[in-house]
């Protein structure tokens, strides 16, 4: 160790700091509004009530339990007890009142997740441990408590479920459509609840930069003196404004099978939150309470969702987003536009009925 009190061997012993906590706050305070329209959007899709309450009963809540108990080690004073520090002051800032159980789980692939039906339990992997350092492992216990608050891990527990019996029953014809169907729209809602989530771990965590690190280490392993926050930051621009609209729809099939975001994203993402008034009003003590929940308008949530989906569009760089911002707009030219984002998908020559570029206005560029 030196003399600054820093380790280098890529993990930092970080003082214990002050951090600033947030009673009977809601979830509604942080979650990312495409979570909430996602979940809401899922409840409402054929067959999902009756899956739902089936599974609710069926589901092996015990045995779940213990076989991590079992086959796992439960932090705890006595075991990885600075994981179990981290854990109660997560509760303690988020204001939770039942701290969940925490297992560590021997896998390499550095994981972490929140399920249980009755109860919540967190688990982490033993790859997760030996990558992050003590700020960066508080962001990610800070995102599985956020987790827990805003009650995920019941859909996330079905989740995990369902893909596993598509698999199984994937050698009969058509069975697994209806459950790929749910499944499917799970995955679209938990890619956006990590988006809440992550913003938990920043709550908690009170620090931008380990966030960004973790998710860094993440995306590319424990080569910290390799990275650059801003470079990693600039991929995800690169990526949402890069190609055309063949890329557009690839970026889509590429995330259909996907549990979580992109990486790059999810940082992005959380450094365009940390610069909100949202935020700031958080870290200052005004935000939504629990108790206040009851009297939440749903229309309103929906308002909120809508207009924040709208936002996106009109920022986003995305050729597919700039297209659906200008249809909506009533920009002319979309019939140029679609017929060059498209080249290359087909040589065949434009339609005889389209009239020439004179008769129509000029494309934009």
């Amino acid at each position: 160790m030196s003399d600054d009190g820093h380790e280098h061997n890529g993990h930092e012993n970080v003082p214990s700091r002050q951090r600033r906590r947030f009673p009977g706050i809601s979830s509604r305070a942080y979650e990312h509004p495409a979570d909430r329209s996602a979940l809401v959007a899922l409840r409402k899709l054929s067959g999902f009530d009756t899956v739902f309450k089936a599974l609710s009963g069926l589901l092996p809540e015990r045995s779940l339990r213990l076989l991590f108990l079992s086959d796992s080690v439960r932090v705890s004073d006595q075991q990885f007890a600075h994981l179990n520090d981290m854990l109660r002051d997560a509760c303690y800032i988020l204001d939770l009142e039942k701290v969940p159980p925490m297992y560590v789980n021997q896998d390499p692939q550095p994981n972490a997740m929140c399920i249980g039906l009755d109860e919540p339990i967190i688990v982490v992997t033993t790859g997760l441990v030996e990558l992050l350092d003590e700020e960066e492992m508080r962001a990610v216990i800070g995102h599985e408590v956020g987790h827990a608050l805003s009650g995920h891990a019941v859909y996330r527990t079905i989740l995990l479920f369902l893909t596993n019996l598509a698999i199984r029953v994937a050698w009969i014809p058509l069975g697994t459509l209806a459950i790929m169907a749910i499944v499917t729209a799970l995955r679209e809602w938990f890619r956006k609840s990590e988006l809440s989530a992550d913003r938990a771990g920043l709550l908690v965590g009170q620090d931008l930069k380990a966030s960004m690190r973790g998710l860094m280490k993440i995306a590319g392993g424990n080569h910290l003196h390799e990275m650059n926050v801003d470079a990693f930051l600039k991929q995800a621009e690169e990526y949402e404004a890069g190609g055309d609209l063949r890329d557009s729809v690839l970026k889509i099939l590429n995330l259909l099978p996907r549990s979580h975001p992109f990486t790059t994203i999810r940082a992005a993402e959380l450094k365009k939150w940390s610069e909100t008034r949202d935020y700031q009003r958080i870290m200052d003590g005004h935000y939504p309470r629990r108790d206040e929940d009851k009297d939440t308008s749903v229309s309103d949530s929906f308002k909120e969702s809508a207009a924040s989906y709208a936002g996106n569009v009109k920022s986003s760089k995305d050729p597919l987003m700039k297209l659906v911002s200008d249809i909506a707009g009533g920009a002319g030219g979309i019939g140029g536009r679609v017929r060059r984002g498209f080249d290359g998908f087909t040589s065949s020559a434009p339609p005889r009925d389209e009239p020439p570029a004179d008769e129509t206005g000029r494309d934009e560029t």
